[in-house]
């Protein structure tokens, strides 16, 4: 078999699992685009099985220790492996992801479950290649009534593969309403956000709408109003819901008569209106920030901060004491530390004290693995200010 030796110091041997191109030593045989490949440190010592496409900049990702082929039984192994894991989390099987890349041991492809129906993702090389297996691996696990793929993330280009997205399996499904804690989503799963949800700030929905009752509320960025629709229904007294996109605000709109919460949707930048509306000293005692990601590089870092930090500063400066702050991240890039920091600088500015209440991630759908950082992408915080100086 071809294989690839690592350099010394790669960060294989602290946990990670890929392989980047500069930690490449030397390759052993000519292995073709998507193949599986063995890895091998500098002394011939086997480090495991790893998917290969020398276009990437991540030419390897290992997905096992051992000798494995990526074949119609392994598939299925662990797909069901992926499966019963959320089942003992007690996650609704019919609401989830039910794979999703590394964190299930399948580099690059995810799995998203809505009822009967199943999206799928082959963001790597190797997985879409094996798709066809793949597909058959989901009939037998899932028996599922139609297979969409969602096709269209921006690093599939990174990996040589072109965008598209239509129904490879069974019946479609039409876009249709469904309810979550009583909260209603218009789900489209050919030309919806993601898959059709964003699946994993599910659980953030109801943490959030724990902090609602009696308040008033501001949710910013709101796209299909899950924030919203939670605090209307925990009982706050005023909901207001901004979002950029009027599409999605017909959507929030259309979820919240559907879910019988009354709630203001304005569609607007969320950047002008804070700033409009903190000129117009607007005053509310929850205001939710779940911003779409920022940055997708580590170089744009930087800007993302302080884009951050602006909806930050304006944000606080609209809660009196006693307020709350729930605001996300979802770019792995954004450390939780930077992410902190940069709150932390946002209230000095706005001259508030802020007491810690809760701290957020990801839904445990989308498993963290230790030593892989970038499976760690959803942060979140609650903040309550205690004084206005």
């Amino acid at each position: 078999m071809s294989a690839l030796i690592v350099q010394p110091r790669a960060r294989i041997f602290h946990g990670h699992d890929w392989v980047y191109a500069t930690e490449v030593k030397n390759r052993v045989g000519t292995p073709r685009p998507g193949a599986v490949v063995s890895l091998k440190e500098g002394r011939g010592k086997p480090l495991g099985r790893v998917i290969y496409n020398p276009s990437s900049q991540i030419p390897a990702r290992r997905f096992s220790f051992r000798n494995q082929e990526l074949d119609l039984d392994f598939f299925t192994r662990r797909i069901q492996r992926a499966v019963n894991h959320r089942a003992g989390l007690g996650i609704n099987a019919f609401l989830s992801r039910l794979v999703w890349s590394e964190s299930d041991g399948l580099p690059g492809l995810i799995v998203d479950r809505y009822g009967d129906h199943v999206v799928i993702q082959t963001l790597t090389l190797a997985m879409d290649l094996r798709k066809e297996i793949i597909i058959q691996a989901i009939i037998e696990v899932l028996k599922p009534v139609s297979i969409i793929e969602r096709n269209e993330a921006a690093v599939r280009r990174a990996e040589g593969m072109e965008l598209i997205k239509g129904v490879i399996y069974g019946a479609p499904s039409a876009p249709a309403q469904i309810k979550h804690e009583g909260i209603v989503f218009h789900v489209d799963l050919l030309d919806g956000q993601k898959t059709g949800l964003y699946l994993d700030q599910l659980d953030n929905y109801q943490h959030v709408a724990k902090l609602a009752k009696g308040r008033t509320v501001l949710d910013c960025f709101t796209n299909q109003g899950g924030f919203a629709q939670a605090c209307a229904l925990a009982g706050a007294t005023r909901v207001v819901a901004v979002d950029v996109s009027e599409s999605a605000i017909a959507t929030a709109r259309s979820n919240a008569e559907s879910s019988g919460t009354s709630i203001e949707f304005i569609a607007a930048n969320c950047f002008d209106y804070l700033k409009e509306a903190d000129s117009r000293r607007d005053r509310y005692d929850l205001i939710v920030l779940d911003p779409p990601s920022f940055t997708k590089t580590k170089q744009s870092v930087n800007d993302a901060l302080r884009g951050y930090k602006e909806i930050h500063l304006r944000a606080l400066k609209m809660l009196p004491a006693g307020g709350i702050l729930s605001t996300f991240s979802c770019s792995h890039h954004i450390s939780m530390m930077d992410f902190h920091q940069m709150i932390v600088d946002a209230a000095v500015d706005a001259k508030r004290t802020l007491r810690q209440v809760a701290v957020y991630g990801q839904r445990p759908d989308h498993p963290i693995i230790a030593g892989l950082p970038e499976t760690e992408y959803l942060r979140g915080y609650a903040f309550e200010v205690m004084a206005s100086w």
